[in-house]
């Protein structure tokens, strides 16, 4: 292992693959490796058997559950917004031939106690029995309002200029209800909480608009996508893509440890007395536990369902936002449902995850609001992990650390996190104007 690699990545997780992916293709010597004996870290996938081993230890699940290998449990499920980052990170790397999509059905949102499906258009908006018959017509205007904007276009701009005016003053101006202005903003736009309002409004439009060209992509009922057999199989299509280009992957390497010179730089990998030599190492928080801070904690449940969640029209996939405000907290909570229709459970067989940022210790009854809208259940796991961002200087270091993945159901924030890194390691941004309709995706049969 005398070779010198420009870069070292520790951990397989989806972030670390996309870039040991982005890496090779830029003409880099890369050795990826992971301490564990399969792919994906923390967003690694588990069928029935595993599943049971990490939360019920020695226990056999029930024979009624199906069988273990027609699971694809992603242990991080996020479905793709279609015109999205992630996406075009695929087509950009040409992983898309490894793949295939298939649109997910519904995208939904908890207002006023009930479900309802996302309005992302003027049309829709008139139709939403989510807003009384005025509130219809002033979203409506919004919404052609974000619909026609061009930001190199001034005359769609309305003499605002969206760098300086912030959301809340551009929402304001069409006078819309809070209720409203939380579906926008956290179904719509997918903010996470409500600081975008006074940040300028360039980045929410932008947001709203990418929601409804993602919609228009494929004709369904969401403007999301996701893999056949789950996420599980994303990792392994960048890993193959960074083979392509000469990386090397190796597995099941224990107690991988970062070599530092005496300024404290990273100058190499060591795994069982062989060090490999290197300028950079890319990592995950838990290969370099002393560069990163703890920020909280994500909590959550995976269900296994024998049918949909209620009032989603059926959805065999489905993602439901339920905005803060709406149960009283202070971070949103996310529904994720994926079934045999994606091919990642038994024939008519769903599972469901519940996830929100932690604001208490007590998972089962903070998560309780997500969960009652589920119906009955078979089986549920409780589940939280904490979260980490890195505290280091890479500029001093030579480590660019990912952060925890959070709560969301969808990949906005993963993906600025892979091309914030990406910038940092490469010092250059990543071209992302890529041919939108290279990546297609299977609708409803």
């Amino acid at each position: 292992m005398d070779e010198e690699y420009d870069v070292i990545v520790l951990g397989t997780g989806l972030k670390e693959c996309i870039l040991s992916g982005l890496l090779s293709v830029d003409g880099l010597k890369v050795l990826h490796m992971d301490r564990n004996d399969y792919y994906g870290g923390a967003s690694t996938s588990l069928n029935l058997t595993q599943l049971w081993k990490r939360f019920r230890g020695d226990d056999k699940p029930p024979e009624q559950l199906g069988s273990s290998k027609e699971y694809n449990v992603d242990m991080i499920p996020k479905f793709m917004m279609a015109n999205g980052g992630l996406v075009r990170v695929l087509i950009h790397t040409n992983v898309t031939k490894y793949l295939n999509f298939k649109a997910v059905d519904g995208s939904f949102v908890y207002n006023k106690k009930k479900i309802y499906k996302v309005p992302a258009t003027d049309v829709e908006a008139l139709k939403s029995p989510l807003m009384g018959l005025f509130e219809k017509r002033r979203a409506r205007k919004f919404f052609i309002y974000v619909q026609d904007f061009e930001e190199s276009d001034p005359k769609s701009h309305e003499g605002l200029d969206l760098h300086k005016v912030t959301a809340r003053e551009l929402i304001s101006k069409y006078e819309l209800e809070d209720d409203t202005i939380d579906f926008i903003g956290h179904a719509l736009a997918l903010h996470i909480d409500d600081s975008y309002l006074d940040e300028p409004a360039m980045e929410f439009v932008k947001k709203m608009k990418l929601y409804a060209e993602s919609l228009a992509r494929f004709q369904g009922g969401s403007p999301y996508i996701y893999p056949l057999y789950g996420l599980g199989e994303l990792p392994q299509a960048f890993a193959r893509l960074s083979a392509v280009y000469g990386g090397t992957y190796m597995l099941n390497k224990p107690d991988c440890k970062v070599k530092f010179d005496d300024n404290g730089k990273a100058v190499g990998v060591t795994s069982e007395g062989e060090t490999a030599k290197c300028k950079k190492v890319v990592c995950d928080p838990s290969y370099l536990p002393d560069k990163v801070q703890k920020i909280g904690k994500v909590a959550r449940a995976i269900c296994i369902m024998s049918h949909p969640i209620p009032e989603t029209d059926d959805s065999h996939s489905v993602q439901v936002i339920l905005p803060q405000k709406q149960l009283g907290r202070k971070s949103d909570m996310y529904l994720f449902c994926c079934s045999y229709a994606h091919n990642v459970a038994p024939k008519g067989k769903f599972i469901a995850f519940v996830s929100t940022i932690a604001e208490t210790d007590n998972p089962e009854v903070e998560l309780k609001p997500g969960i009652d809208l589920l119906g009955p259940i078979d089986e549920i796991f409780y589940d939280s992990y904490d979260r980490y961002i890195p505290n280091n200087d890479h500029e001093s270091d030579n480590c660019y650390i990912s952060t925890s993945y959070d709560p969301t159901t969808h990949f906005e924030s993963t993906v600025n996190d892979v091309l914030a890194m990406y910038s940092k390691i490469t010092g250059k941004a990543l071209d992302l104007s890529v041919d939108l309709s290279a990546a297609s995706a299977a609708t409803k049969e």
